[in-house]
């Protein structure tokens, strides 16, 4: 399995893990499926939502 890192996009780490999804909506990420999920990363929609991106790396690799 490819592994999800901070400069892995939002689609791209769903279609890695698609279980990740309720830690993104409970962070705020409501819009998994909009067009700009599939070009930001995950650093990127940590830092728009106020969320630490090392923190949302830990509780994703906890899933």
């Amino acid at each position: 399995m490819a592994n999800i890192t901070k400069d892995t996009t939002i689609g791209e780490a769903l279609s890695i893990n698609p279980d990740i999804a309720p830690v993104l909506m409970e962070i705020g990420m409501h819009c998994l499926g909009c067009p700009s999920a599939q070009g930001e990363t995950l650093e990127e929609a940590a830092m728009v939502h106020g969320i630490d991106a090392d923190e949302l790396m830990k509780k994703i690799a906890a899933v």
